[in-house]
């Protein structure tokens, strides 16, 4: 066994590198069967009935939260970081909606609404996704309780000794706007809150997070000064300033 490349790791013969990787099938495996076992389980999680109503400004104007369901029984509404005068929206969030536009149709086939969500006016949101370049539906929650409502959104009233009620807990966070993803069910006339995730919640969507996992210098996210410090706008990538993501390594949650 030598351990001379350039990352200092272990290399073995194709005999050793088949039993090890045999040996970690195994770990793989049991992983896989628990996050089947948990989804089954969010699944069964109980509702709560929608009981207020809320009014999205979007490219076909003023929507209800039942229209937004585009006729299927299941809406998902990812909440993007950007609020009322932001000059554009958080890099983290961005990164995950680069991710978005290929999904939209097979999510579809399958009864399932996707729609991005926002706090700023919508001027702002189709100004900011048309230099993205991004097709996915994007509405404005401005002016309803919907983003305070769902946990993303604190006025300053909200803040008690520095912390805000965010991913079912009290804690740190240092901008108005988080992160979320509310999932939704329609019933006849009747909508449904199924679940909310946040923060490290939110992980399974990065699709590049995923294919990072699997190389082998993983996310190398340790030595940075928060884990999404080094994530900028697609369009960003070649002019490599100081920023990152517009929230701090603790909303990760």
């Amino acid at each position: 066994m030598s351990t001379g490349t350039a990352l200092q790791h272990a290399v073995v013969s194709r005999e050793q590198w088949l039993e090890a990787r045999q040996a970690f099938l195994t770990k793989e495996k049991e992983l896989t069967r628990q996050r089947d076992e948990v989804s089954r389980l969010r699944r069964e999680l109980p509702w709560e009935k929608v009981e207020k109503s809320y009014v999205f400004d979007g490219p076909k104007g003023k929507e209800t939260l039942a229209d937004l369901f585009d006729g299927r029984s299941q809406l998902i509404v990812y909440h993007f970081m950007m609020g009322p005068g932001w000059p554009e929206g958080c890099p983290s969030c961005s990164f995950l909606a680069d991710h978005v536009d290929g999904s939209i149709g097979h999510l579809a086939a399958r009864d399932a609404t996707l729609v991005i969500s926002s706090r700023a006016p919508f001027a702002e949101i189709e100004a900011f996704k048309k230099r993205m370049g991004w097709k996915f539906k994007w509405v404005s929650s401005n002016g309803t309780d919907f983003n305070f409502d769902y946990g993303v959104s604190f006025a300053k009233e909200d803040r008690v000794d520095g912390k805000v009620y965010y991913n079912y807990s009290m804690g740190g966070f240092p901008q108005e706007e988080a992160p979320g993803l509310s999932v939704f069910a329609k019933d006849g006339e009747e909508v449904f809150h199924t679940y909310s995730t946040y923060g490290r919640g939110l992980d399974i969507l990065l699709g590049a997070y995923n294919y990072l996992d699997l190389a082998p210098k993983g996310r190398d996210e340790d030595g940075l000064g928060f884990t999404m410090a080094w994530v900028r706008h697609h369009d960003r990538y070649e002019n490599q300033a100081k920023g990152g993501c517009c929230h701090a390594e603790g909303s990760a949650g």
